[in-house]
C-alpha cells in the first residue's frame, strides 16, 4: 500500500512548526501531538463546555479557559521532550505533547 505523498511525516521527518489540538467529546484530539521546539499550537474547543490545556506538573504551558467554540494558542516548550497535559477543569482529560527538533 502507498505510504502517502513525499514529505509525509514519519519517524525521521521534521515535526511541523505549528500544531492543532481539537477538544471534542471531553477528549483531546490527537491524543499525542509532535511539534518542533517553540511551535505555535492552536487549541480549538468544539465542546459545549469550557476546557483548558495545562501542562502536567509544571509551568511548561497553559492556555487558560477556552470557552465553547473559542480557540487559544500556546507556544510549545523550547526544550525537546514529552509533555503530558490535561484539562484542569476535567482532570480525566489527558494527552501528550512531544517536542523534538
Amino acid at each position: 500500500s502507498p505510504t502517502g505523498s513525499p514529505g509525509a511525516s514519519g519517524p525521521s521527518a521534521t515535526p511541523p512548526a505549528a500544531g492543532r489540538i481539537t477538544v471534542k467529546d471531553y477528549a483531546f484530539k490527537p491524543a499525542a501531538l509532535v511539534v518542533r521546539p517553540g511551535a505555535s499550537v492552536t487549541v480549538v474547543n468544539q465542546d459545549s463546555v469550557t476546557h483548558n490545556v495545562t501542562a502536567t506538573g509544571g509551568k511548561a504551558f497553559a492556555t487558560g479557559s477556552i470557552k465553547p467554540g473559542a480557540r487559544a494558542t500556546f507556544t510549545a516548550p523550547a526544550r525537546p521532550g514529552a509533555y503530558p497535559y490535561f484539562c484542569s477543569i476535567h482532570p480525566y482529560m489527558k494527552a501528550l505533547l512531544t517536542v523534538r527538533p
